[in-house]
């Protein structure tokens, strides 16, 4: 089976056929699913899709370009929902400096204070990280993050960062982009990296595998994504199946 660590089954891209597009996931041989909160509301619906299925799970947190307006009163909504048993982590965090918007700043404060909830809460964290390298990793550091580990989602930098990450004991996303012709850095990446850090992803609906790309993405199309990494591993699909499934395991507890 296989392990989904990354998606939004609540987007509004799965309004008219969640539940269908649920059911095919796991028809395809997804055993698992963490649904990734990006926003206060996500977040709730996350869990809310998480209590509904037992096969899924929640991760809750705020995305860093919707941190413009976050205030401590969100802190305490999401503080709540990390008390559920259905909360494994807590995620989508981090910096985003593709954008100008939100300020940097801004976006440094609240992804701090998300990893302090992760520790009172004992939870790992699941990092979004995006043209923002070196300030991710001094936060990583500064706050000890890795007392409560997680994964690097959407792995998009170099290995010598991913080594630094890996030195921390994180784990990396690889989701639908290690099946793009032009994806070399994400390819050297996957190649470097044990396949004991790696952990399966789609973030979907968004960043669809070939030959899917530029459609909407699915959970199902996960198998695309482990045959990526077993080509580039030398490996069969089976193992990287089994291999990054226990991690996920060991990352979320479920």
């Amino acid at each position: 089976m296989i392990y989904e660590t990354h998606t939004h089954f609540d987007d509004k891209a799965f309004d008219d056929d969640r539940d269908e597009a649920i059911r095919r996931t796991f028809d395809a041989g997804i055993g698992k699913i963490v649904n990734i909160g990006s926003s206060i509301k996500s977040s709730k619906t996350s869990l809310m899709l998480a209590r509904e299925y037992p096969d899924i799970y929640a991760a809750i947190g705020v995305h860093p370009e919707e941190t413009k307006d976050l205030t401590e009163d969100d802190m305490a909504v999401l503080e709540e929902y990390a008390k559920d048993d259905n909360v494994v982590a807590i995620g989508e965090i981090g910096l985003d400096y593709y954008w100008d918007e939100p300020e940097r700043k801004i976006q440094k404060k609240w992804f701090i204070r998300q990893i302090d909830l992760a520790k009172k809460a004992g939870l790992p964290i699941v990092i979004h990280s995006r043209d923002a390298a070196e300030d991710t990793l001094n936060i990583v550091k500064d706050t000890q993050a890795e007392t409560v580990g997680g994964i690097v989602h959407c792995f998009s930098y170099g290995t010598q960062v991913a080594k630094q990450y890996l030195d921390l004991g994180f784990y990396i996303g690889v989701g639908g982009v290690v099946t793009f012709k032009n994806a070399k850095k994400l390819k050297e990446v996957v190649e470097y990296v044990p396949l004991d850090r790696i952990v399966t992803e789609t973030d979907s609906p968004y960043l669809a595998p070939v030959p899917m790309r530029g459609g909407r993405n699915s959970s199902e199309y996960l198998p695309y994504i482990v045959e990526a990494i077993a080509t580039i591993k030398g490996v069969t699909a089976e193992e990287v199946e089994s291999v990054t499934y226990e991690n996920a395991v060991r990352i979320f507890g479920k």
